[in-house]
């Protein structure tokens, strides 16, 4: 076999490292005809393709969620004035986690 005296364009490719992983796929079931109209419209408009259109929109709107402070009736809850005060005086902060302390109780008997 001869020699070659010239490299072609693509004897020196190293392969990517994106192509040796696996991504998630995302399936939407009865996605609606008149959605998939508006963002086929969309990507057209930002010259991207449907897929990465779609990657675009949700990443912005979680992070768009991401600054919008939380409002958690559970962590604005009114406490009980005893418990508020056990909680501000310390009483209820322990180095132990509970379950060796119940251990130990137990084993007390």
């Amino acid at each position: 076999m001869p020699k070659r005296s010239h490299i072609l364009p693509f004897d020196n490719l190293v392969p990517k490292h994106y192509l040796f992983e696996t991504m998630a796929t995302l399936v939407i079931k009865s996605f609606p005809d008149m959605l998939h109209s508006r963002l086929k419209q969309t990507a057209a408009v930002h010259r991207r393709s449907v897929n990465q259109e779609t990657i675009y929109l949700i990443e912005s709107a979680l992070a768009a969620e991401a600054t919008i402070p939380v409002k958690s009736n559970w962590a604005n809850r009114k406490l009980h004035p005893e418990y508020e005060a056990a909680l501000k005086s310390g009483a209820l902060v322990s180095t132990v986690d509970s379950t060796i302390g119940l251990s130990e109780e137990r084993d007390a008997r």
